[in-house]
């Protein structure tokens, strides 16, 4: 057996080939946070991961973003687990992120007994603490795929055996413990009894894990209700069942099928006519609102849905004009500064509010402004001859990411404001265990974007996304509440199109870049779908605003 330099710490060692990576984590861990996973050579992996080249190891806590995943990972594991011990003819789905957890639905034996009780909750509850107090045993292994079938076929998990459908490997990697088996979808931690930090909390059916709380792991996260939210949700499942979706596995079946075209098209017409509705709110009070503010994270859609709810608001009566919150910019001079130092443009502040409040205030008493323009390359607001006044049968869209915030508009009549928040909240799952994230969902459409429109490398993008996340969480999550409306913005065919114009752009992310981990944990999840041409989605679809081909002017 040969020997491979190992580097941990700035440290080198010799060591054998084929050791496993969890035997070298230091006997002393951070106070109270166990390691979860470890970076070898960038890439995530789990601690039995066995070293067979020579390689830098970096041990991961929850602290960390990549061991928070391992974290909510390994609990949804042990909750089915827990689900499929405790009541194996019922129906447990991990369905989607919800504030500080993720939101498990749950219906028994019969269709109509759908929602958990109390007692089962607390039964289930229970069972994982016990499997976490005896420390259980989650072992990954390699099973052949006729193997991994029939075990998925004989445990009734046929949304796991759709998805190998469409793929081929003569080996399939799965964690079991004790009877109980999944597909790996990334690293688990190696025994159950780090994952003591989780709360279940019944809600609307079925019930929420709460998990760590991402700025001290110490603690369980406080929950807090977004019921706005939960039903949005809650409606796109709807839809999920009108379309016959709701897993990748179905998806790819639909793509094989030749009926892609078809599914396509409905589930445009279902953005089309919750647009049409949001216009329809609008104009049947339109003698009040004379301001609509649109906002959202990143890539979530705003700009394509502003123009499609203009189309819908003509269609009204209504003539819509468009106002940007980025024309009034402070420039760097006056920007906040971050941390760091350097200016955070995503601070509320960064915005003039003092004349965007009079600017709004003078449109909505009929009098007419000049309008700013920001010149981006001098970091300075310019203005040419432009001006702006609105009728009657005007109302004025403003797009940004501040939309929600009362800051932004603390001067503006509330009652002549209409709200909207637009996210992209995909009902989409891997399989029953194992979601969809929608903030992948939005990396990988602003990916393409950046390199279509912007020349960025995948690389630039992954580095600069958790500031964006830093971003939306202070910015723009906190005001969810505010919202009158919100416009769910995801495609459940995206990801077939999506997937072959991203791919390209994360294999260019190697090894010894820090964002490697994230590319490879993209390509992973990507090998779950089956690519789809772009060529039938309309051209007004929200998607063509990353993909390109868009009838609209961005």
């Amino acid at each position: 057996m040969q020997n491979i330099t190992v580097t941990m710490g700035g440290r080198s060692l010799e060591l054998p080939e084929g050791t496993v990576v969890g035997t070298l984590a230091p006997s002393q861990p951070p106070p109270g946070l166990p390691y979860l996973a470890a970076l070898v050579n960038n890439d995530l992996v789990s601690l039995s991961y066995p070293l067979t080249v020579n390689c830098d190891v970096v041990f991961l806590t929850a602290e960390s973003a990549h061991g928070r995943l391992v974290c909510s990972k390994s609990l949804c594991f042990i909750a089915g687990k827990a689900a499929h011990d405790l009541f194996p003819e019922a129906r447990f789905a991990v369905e989607h992120a919800f504030g500080p957890g993720l939101y498990c639905s749950f219906r028994g034996k019969n269709a109509e007994e759908d929602g958990i009780s109390p007692e089962q909750l607390s039964a289930l509850e229970a069972r994982m603490r016990e499997l976490v107090e005896a420390d259980a045993a989650i072992e990954r292994r390699k099973v052949s795929f006729t193997d991994a079938v029939r075990q998925f076929e004989e445990s009734g998990l046929p949304e796991k055996v759709q998805l190998l459908k469409y793929r081929n490997p003569p080996r399939v990697v799965i964690y079991s413990c004790d009877g109980f088996a999944d597909l790996a979808h990334g690293p688990l931690v190696p025994s159950a009894g780090v994952l003591c930090t989780f709360s279940l909390v019944a809600y609307e059916g079925g019930f929420v894990i709460l998990l760590p709380d991402a700025d001290n792991p110490l603690k369980l996260a406080d929950f807090e209700d977004q019921p706005h939210l939960f039903a949005v949700f809650r409606e796109h499942k709807k839809w999920g069942r009108i379309l016959g979706v709701r897993t990748a596995g179905r998806l790819n079946e639909i793509v094989s099928n030749g009926e892609f075209e078809d599914f396509v098209r409905t589930a445009e017409a279902l953005h089309d006519k919750k647009l049409a509705r949001i216009a329809d709110l609008i104009s049947e009070d339109a003698a009040r609102i004379r301001v609509v503010l649109v906002a959202g994270p990143s890539c979530a859609g705003k700009t394509t849905f502003a123009k499609r709810l203009s189309t819908h608001l003509r269609v009204n009566g209504i003539r819509p004009v468009t106002l940007g919150t980025d024309d009034y910019f402070v420039g760097d001079e006056r920007n906040p500064r971050g941390a760091d130092g350097r200016p955070d443009y995503e601070h509320v502040e960064a915005v003039d509010i003092e004349l965007f409040n009079a600017d709004l205030n003078a449109l909505i008493e009929g009098r007419e402004i000049r309008v700013p323009r920001f010149n981006f390359n001098r970091k300075a607001r310019e203005y040419a001859d432009d001006t702006l006044a609105i009728g009657q049968d005007q109302m004025v869209i403003v797009e940004g990411i501040h939309g929600l915030n009362p800051r932004l508009t603390h001067l503006v009549p509330r009652e002549a404001t209409f709200r909207v928040y637009v996210n992209a909240l995909t009902q989409l799952n891997v399989d029953a265990h194992n979601r969809v994230s929608t903030t992948d969902n939005r990396l990988m459409r602003r990916i393409v974007r950046d390199n279509r429109y912007r020349g960025h490398p995948a690389l630039q993008t992954l580095r600069m996304w958790p500031s964006v996340l830093r971003g939306e969480r202070r910015w723009i999550f906190p005001f969810e509440r505010e919202a009158d409306a919100t416009f769910n913005s995801a495609l459940d065919y995206e990801l077939a199109v999506i997937k072959p114009l991203v791919e390209p752009l994360l294999m260019q992310v190697k090894p010894h870049d820090p964002e490697y981990a994230e590319a490879r944990r993209l390509t992973e999840f990507l090998l779950n779908f089956l690519g789809a041409p772009p060529f039938r989605v309309p051209a007004d679809s929200i998607l063509r605003e990353y993909i390109g081909g868009s009838t609209f002017r961005y």
